[in-house]
C-alpha cells in the first residue's frame, strides 16, 4: 500500500494535518506512539488550563461576599488538587475522543506505534514498512534537562506527570522561562502554595514586550511568589529548602529515529517558507521547527504545509502568531515590540486604554489591565497590540484579524463594538489613537 502522505505525530500539528489532508481526499496515516492529541492534549495546553481555571475559580470565591454572596467563609475553603485533576482528565477524555472521531471521519489511519524514517519516501512502525509520497514530521518538543543536578532526581517534577498527580508538595521551585513558567508559578501560588521561580533567562518570557516583562514581575511579586536570577550561575540555589522541582525549562525537538537525515539547528529541523526540511517531500511542523511554542502556530504549520502539498502556496506569517499567557490576568501579545520597532529605526506611537475604565470590566469585578496598540504614526497602520485582561487570549484574535488586512488605527476606531463589552477597549484605544477619545480624560 502507498499512501499519500503520513504523518508522524498527533499533536495539535499532527491531527490537524491529518484530518486536512483526508478532508482533501488524500490517502493518510498518522503514526503515535502515545496519545492521540498529543502533548497539548494530554499533559500540556488543555490539563494547565484546566487547573489554571480551578485556581483561578479558588482564588475569586474570596471575594463572593462583594458579589452579595452571603454564607460562604473563605477562611474554611481549602483547595483540592486531585478534585481538580480529575475535572481536568475529564475534559482531556472528551477532547481525545472528538478528535479520533474525527480522524476516523476523514478516512485517516490511526497507526499506534514509534515510527522510524528511513527514506523520504519510506517509514518503518514497529517492523512494518510503509510507502509514501510525502512525509509530515510533527514529533513535538520536550523540556530541557534542569541546568543543575539533583541528588533526589523524585524531586523533580516533570510536566508530563505533572497535571496527572494526586497531590503535590508544598514549598516548590519552578525552574525555567517563557509561558508555562509564569502560568505555573501562579497557578500554584493562588492555591497556597510556597512557590519559587528561578528564571533561566533574564526576562520572565523574553519574546515579551518590556511593558508585559514588567508587568508580570509585580504580578508574581504581588502574590508572594520569590524570584531567583539563574542567569549568573546556580551554585548558591539550595535545594534543600525545597520540597518539589517544576521543570518548566525551555524545550528541544523530539526527532523520529531513522537513516533520514534532514538539516538541524539546535535540535529542531531547519525548514523552508512551506515548512519543508533540506529533504524533498519532508516536512516538519510544529515544535520540531522551533520556530513557535504554540499548538495554535502549529496548526497553521500544518494547513500550510497538507496545501502546500496538495500545490496550494501560502506563506504564514510567523511574527503575526499570537503570544498567550493563561496568568491572572492574562496576557496577550501579536506583531511587533517597541524594543523591536526601536532596534530597527521604526517611528512608532503607544496609544492605551485602561479596563478600569471599561463598564463590562467593572461589573465582572476584573478591573485590572490595558490594551495597547502601537502604531505607525504617518498611515496609522497597526503594528503591535499588547493585552492585559481576563481573556486577553480570546481579545488578541481581534488583533490578528486587524492585522491580517493590515487596517490602521482609523479602521480600529471606526469599529463599532457592542456595549457592555471588555472587546470596546479596541475601540477606545483606536480612537485615543486618531485624537477623538470620547471616555479617556
Amino acid at each position: 500500500m502507498v499512501y499519500d502522505l503520513i504523518i508522524i505525530g498527533a499533536g495539535p500539528a499532527g491531527y490537524v494535518a491529518a484530518i486536512r489532508a483526508g478532508q482533501a481526499g488524500l490517502k493518510t496515516a498518522v503514526i503515535e506512539k502515545k496519545h492521540v492529541g498529543g502533548m497539548c492534549l494530554n499533559w500540556g495546553c488543555i490539563p494547565s488550563k484546566a487547573m489554571l481555571e480551578s485556581a483561578k475559580y479558588f482564588s475569586r470565591l474570596g471575594m463572593a461576599g462583594d458579589f452579595g454572596v452571603d454564607g460562604l467563609d473563605p477562611k474554611n475553603l481549602t483547595f483540592n488538587w486531585e478534585k481538580g485533576v480529575k475535572r481536568s482528565e475529564r475534559i482531556v477524555r472528551r477532547l481525545t475522543k472528538g478528535v479520533e472521531y474525527l480522524l476516523k471521519k476523514n478516512n485517516v489511519e490511526t497507526i499506534a506505534g514509534t515510527a522510524s524514517v528511513e527514506a523520504a519516501d519510506t517509514v518503518v512502525v514497529d517492523r512494518r514498512k510503509l510507502t509514501t509520497k510525502n512525509i509530515i514530521i510533527a514529533t513535538g518538543s520536550y523540556p530541557r534537562p534542569l541546568p543543575f543536578k539533583v541528588k533526589e532526581e523524585n524531586k523533580i517534577l516533570n510536566l508530563e506527570s505533572f497535571f496527572s498527580m494526586k497531590e503535590i508538595p508544598d514549598r516548590l521551585l519552578v525552574v525555567g522561562e517563557g509561558p508555562v513558567s509564569a502560568e505555573v508559578s501562579q497557578m500554584l501560588a493562588l492555591i497556597g502554595k510556597d512557590v519559587t521561580l528561578l528564571k533561566t533567562a533574564e526576562k520572565v518570557f523574553p519574546a515579551l514586550d518590556d511593558y508585559l516583562n514588567a508587568y508580570i514581575s509585580r504580578r508574581l511579586d504581588s502574590l508572594k511568589i520569590k524570584t531567583l536570577e539563574g542567569t549568573g550561575g546556580y551554585d548558591s540555589i539550595n535545594l534543600d529548602d525545597y520540597e518539589g522541582i517544576v521543570n518548566c525549562m525551555p524545550r528541544k525537538g523530539i526527532k523520529p529515529t531513522g537513516a533520514l537525515k534532514a538539516e538541524e539547528s539546535e535540535s529542531f529541523y531547519v525548514t523552508d517558507e512551506n515548512f519543508m526540511t533540506s529533504v524533498s517531500g519532508v516536512y516538519a511542523v510544529g515544535d520540531v521547527n522551533g520556530k513557535s511554542i504554540y499548538a495554535h502556530a502549529a496548526s497553521a504549520q500544518a494547513l500550510a504545509a497538507v496545501n502546500h502539498i496538495l500545490g496550494i502556496t501560502e506563506t504564514m506569517n510567523t511574527e503575526r502568531v499570537p503570544l498567550t499567557l493563561y496568568t491572572d490576568p492574562e496576557m496577550a501579545q501579536i506583531g511587533k515590540t517597541e524594543q523591536q520597532l526601536a532596534a530597527g529605526g521604526v517611528e512608532y506611537k503607544v496609544n492605551e486604554f485602561p479596563l478600569s475604565a471599561n463598564g463590562k470590566a467593572l461589573t465582572e469585578g476584573q478591573p485590572e489591565g490595558v490594551l495597547r496598540i502601537i502604531s505607525e504614526p504617518k498611515y496609522g497602520e497597526v503594528l503591535g497590540v499588547q493585552i492585559i485582561a481576563h481573556n486577553a487570549t480570546d481579545l488578541i484574535s481581534e488583533a490578528a484579524a486587524y492585522m491580517a488586512v493590515e487596517s490602521t488605527v482609523w479602521d480600529v476606531a471606526h469599529t463599532m463594538h457592542a456595549h457592555p463589552t471588555i472587546s470596546e477597549v479596541f475601540l477606545e484605544a483606536g480612537a485615543d489613537a486618531v485624537g477623538k477619545p470620547v471616555h479617556k480624560g
